[in-house]
């Protein structure tokens, strides 16, 4: 085949795929199925992810602690002292080092499922995920006590993210899509498509929906089935029979819920008191996760079960008899060791961790109910599967997510109702005493106001900038009077804006105002200063709609003006109806894409 035929074909095909991706682009914004089949696509795409980031994990715990393959690390009978001081704190330089690289090629700081959803309208960059993705499998293989679960989701959430933007998808359908690859990685990882569909109704897109279950569901169960044909689900858990729940025995349970939104409120303050900890040494910080590994080593050398995410220590204590001193115990060192971990610099999840402390809780708890209630035959198997639910509500979030993965556990729906109390109870406490869960206090301390995945990054998106009316009338402060009735008649504007010599805003002059004043024969009336209004009071071009409409109602002003916020340069004048008006469309379109709306 000569050239110009190898041109021609080439030319040809790059044309058809265009056509068939534009095609697709259409389908997938108009047709609800075309859309699930995406998802269908994103959700295999994430059980890929976590089969394969489950697997290098896997094969670092074996080279580097000497362990069975089918042994998790935290099950481990014993771990070489010389391993542990040598994986972690080699494992805490390389994230640190990883860290120190971004930040001296200035990459900007990776955005989790969350955060995109709230913010960006579901964008997230596959270079800075994958980076994260990284140094989660490192945190993880090496030993720190965090979950392979905040990867698992980043992942899943970028792959959902770069399709949608290649697909040039809606804001809400970009959203949706994320929730899809995020959730449908959680459902991959226990085994549990209602889990992880959940995971994405409540914590990633903010809302449920049933326009949204399709796509949801449709990828859940895609990435579950993906990655059991691998290698079976990394986190699956299996709980022996449960005897069932009297209706007093709820009580009870909601009890336990309640401590266990106390202890999660407590590890989360705890967290960002370690984090100042870890800054107090004046160590760079590409060796605090050194350090962070050393304390790990150390307490490894008591208990194994401090190492990973705890999988393996919670199979393994579920039917173990323990002692109310031992386990609590083990609550305060894994509880101790995730903390650590992740304010040392090491990346990864609570989630497993809050699962496998929330266990030795609710086994502690049924130990306490026992001796207090000798008389109430609680099977404690119910306790620890409260337990593991509730801790993870209040560190985590979902009370439905972890609901749904104790019924898919158990296969109980008695024992999940009884969960879903103490959930509930659990979810009302923490935000009323804290409001925040593990992920979004982290950013509430890096300046965030942000609550869950609900999408607010319209209101933030939409700026004084984009609404303001661009190169406002202006005059001069000290022209007279006269002068700007000559230069402003009535019905050519109904607010100028009075400058200085330099520019800068001096305030609002009311052109009916000026044109009402008395002037004497031959008298100019004054310089317009006497009539400028509202000199210290202007609105800024990056002030979000919201702001804006409170500056109003504290001026009781129908029109503002808008001033560069170093220069003082009037830039444009808003309105408060444009304003409100505005605010209110945004706000109801926002609100029928929630609802799966058009």
């Amino acid at each position: 085949m000569n050239a110009p035929a190898r041109v021609s074909m080439s030319a040809r095909l790059s044309a058809f795929a265009l056509a068939a991706a534009v095609r697709l682009r259409a389908a997938a914004r108009a047709n609800e199925l075309t859309l699930v089949a995406v998802a269908v696509v994103v959700g295999v795409l994430a059980g890929l992810g976590v089969a394969a980031m489950t697997l290098l994990v896997d094969v670092a715990h074996v080279v580097i602690y000497g362990i069975p393959f089918d042994v998790r690390l935290s099950a481990a009978a014993r771990v070489s002292p010389v391993a542990a001081f040598a994986a972690l704190p080699v494992g805490g330089f390389a994230v640190g080092l990883i860290d120190h690289w971004r930040r001296a090629r200035k990459l900007p700081r990776a955005v989790d499922p969350i955060e995109a959803n709230a913010l960006r309208g579901g964008r997230m960059a596959m270079s800075e995920s994958l980076l994260v993705c990284a140094q989660t499998v490192i945190s993880n293989g090496s030993g720190a006590s965090v979950g392979l679960e905040s990867g698992y989701a980043q992942i899943g959430g970028a792959i959902a993210s770069r399709i949608g933007l290649a697909l040039r998808l809606r804001r809400q359908d970009l959203r949706l899509l994320v929730g899809c690859g995020a959730g449908g990685a959680i459902a991959a990882a226990f085994g549990a498509p209602l889990t992880g569909a959940f995971y994405a109704s409540e914590l990633i897109i903010g809302a449920y929906s049933l326009a949204n279950a399709g796509p949801i569901f449709a990828a859940a169960l895609a990435a579950t089935l993906t990655t059991k044909a691998l290698l079976g689900a990394p986190y699956v858990i299996v709980a022996p029979p449960v005897a069932p729940l009297a209706v007093g025995d709820h009580f009870i349970l909601v009890g336990l819920g309640l401590i266990a939104a106390a202890l999660g409120v407590g590890a989360m303050r705890a967290a960002a008191q370690l984090e100042r900890g870890f800054v107090a040494t004046r160590a760079p910080s590409w060796a605090r996760p050194i350090l962070g590994g050393l304390i790990l080593a150390a307490m490894a050398l008591y208990t194994p079960q401090v190492l990973g995410a705890g999988h393996g220590a919670i199979g393994l204590d579920f039917s173990a008899k323990l002692s109310a001193a031992t386990l609590a115990t083990l609550l305060a060192l894994k509880l101790s060791a995730s903390l650590v971990s992740l304010a040392s610099g090491f990346r990864g999840g609570l989630f497993f961790a809050s699962l496998f402390a929330g266990a030795l809780l609710g086994k502690l708890y049924a130990i306490g109910v026992a001796a207090a209630l000798p008389g109430l035959a609680l099977d404690p198997t119910a306790c620890i599967m409260a337990g593991m639910g509730t801790l993870s509500v209040a560190v985590v979030g979902g009370p439905l997510t972890m609901t749904f993965l104790v019924l898919e556990s158990t296969g109980n729906l008695g024992v999940a109702g009884g969960v879903l109390a103490a959930s509930i109870a659990t979810s009302l406490a923490v935000r009323a005493t804290f409001g925040y869960s593990f992920t979004t206090w982290r950013l509430h301390l890096r300046g965030e106001t942000i609550r869950g995945g609900q999408d607010v990054g319209w209101i933030r998106e939409l700026t004084v900038g984009k609404l303001m009316v661009a190169a406002p009338p202006t005059v001069p402060v000290s022209a007279s009077l006269r002068e700007f009735r000559d230069a402003h008649p009535l019905g050519s504007a109904h607010v100028v804006v009075a400058v200085d010599d330099a520019g800068r805003y001096a305030g609002l002059v009311q052109t009916a105002e000026a044109h009402v004043a008395t002037l004497d024969h031959g008298d100019d009336g004054g310089s317009v200063a006497a009539l400028a209004r509202l000199p210290q009071t202007r609105l800024h071009p990056d002030l979000d709609v919201r702001a804006a409409l409170a500056v109003f109602d504290s001026a009781q002003a129908d029109t503002l003006a808008v001033v560069d916020r170093q220069s003082e340069i009037v830039v444009g004048t808003l309105s408060e109806a444009f304003t409100a008006r505005r605010y209110a469309l945004e706000a109801d379109r926002a609100a029928r894409s929630v609802l799966g709306g058009d």
